[in-house]
């Protein structure tokens, strides 16, 4: 019996790539990256023993429907994110650590919403409460404020 060796081609290219699906899972496969597959595996598929047109079919319905709930699920964190802009919020930084300011923006990173309270970029979840803006306007005519210490 004889044993061939065997290569590695990964290059760097290839390593950050697979660096940047982990990190960012929206860039992980896209329907370019699954026909690819199907093609392969149709072309390496057993001839004695092929996968029926029905399997691949249900493989694609399956792979649309999880791309469509990938992308409703980023639009409804914008769509939250946007509805708080003009709000008050406060925000954990960290365990010891927290801010509060009004939202004046929406940014994306790496595919995520996240909220600009006084020059910071900060994620949906870190906020911890929210006064809505027709709120926070009635509470500066009033002249009553809410203060929070840790």
């Amino acid at each position: 019996m004889t044993v061939s060796s065997a290569t590695n081609n990964t290059t760097s290219a290839d390593l950050s790539s697979a660096s940047d699906a982990s990190n960012n899972p929206s860039s992980a496969l896209n329907q370019s990256d699954f026909l690819k597959l199907l093609v392969a595996q149709i072309q390496y598929q057993d001839p004695m023993n092929p996968q029926s047109d029905t399997q691949m079919a249900a493989q694609m319905a399956q792979f649309t429907s999880l791309q469509q709930a990938t992308q409703s699920t980023s639009s409804l964190a914008m769509i939250q994110a946007n509805s708080l802009v003009g709000s008050t919020v406060n925000v954990q930084i960290d365990s010891q650590h927290s801010a509060s300011g009004v939202v004046t923006g929406v940014v994306m990173n790496n595919g995520t919403p996240q909220i600009t309270v006084g020059g910071q970029n900060y994620g949906l979840n870190q906020v911890t409460s929210i006064t809505p803006a027709s709120a926070a306007s009635t509470a500066a005519n009033t002249g009553t404020a809410t203060t929070s210490t840790n």
